[in-house]
């Protein structure tokens, strides 16, 4: 029986264009993501680094860059929060039938874009459905490392079989299976969270 969900945040209920940061990287004359690219990358999501950190080191690699034109490219990934998710996941708080976490990698550019684009209000609206909002900056792991997923279950007194963890990436969603989460590796564009309580873990 499940009682308690985590979800991720990006492409489960704000939508993503992956390939969209590449593109207007590519445009500001960075035309290949090497090692130490995504190393820093890695630090910058669990808040190792800070964002001006992260900007010189992009900077220094490629000195024509600009900080705006960096932090529009880094951004340019993400795109609309469709409503009826958010009521979605409104209704299912408001239900007191499970216990609602967030997990997602995420980094300081992205959340100040999303509070800035959406306003505080909506955030909090939004913020407020989790019991836990677990952001991988502040908490300092990352998916799909396995200490992520054993933080949230130890910090929460999850049992794991009473859990299910739904993530749009099949790596995120493998490392939490081996761990004994029940996992939906959600496609986007072809499904959509809202049929979250259709599925079997919870028809069954």
């Amino acid at each position: 029986m499940i009682k308690n969900i985590i979800f991720d945040f990006g492409d489960i209920f704000i939508n993503l264009d992956k390939e969209a940061t590449y593109k207007e990287l590519a445009k500001l004359g960075v035309k290949e993501i090497t090692q130490d690219m995504m190393e820093t990358y890695f630090k910058y999501e669990m808040g190792l680094i800070s964002t001006t950190e992260f900007v010189d080191f992009y900077k220094e690699k490629f000195p024509s860059i600009t900080r705006e034109g960096l932090v529009f490219a880094w951004n340019a990934i993400l795109l609309d929060f469709p409503k009826h998710r958010l009521e979605f996941l409104k209704e299912l708080a408001k239900s007191n039938k499970f216990r609602l976490f967030l997990l997602s990698n995420t980094n300081d550019l992205h959340i100040s874009w999303i509070k800035n684009d959406w306003g505080m209000e909506l955030y909090n609206e939004f913020k407020n459905c989790f019991e836990q909002f677990y952001l991988s900056q502040e908490i300092n792991f990352r998916k799909p490392n396995a200490n992520i997923y054993e933080f949230v279950l130890k910090e929460n007194n999850l049992n794991p079989s009473e859990t299910i963890f739904v993530d749009d990436l099949k790596e995120n969603t493998e490392a939490a299976n081996t761990l004994g989460i029940k996992t939906w590796n959600l496609i986007p564009g072809e499904e959509d969270i809202v049929e979250l309580l259709k599925r079997k873990e919870f028809t069954a």
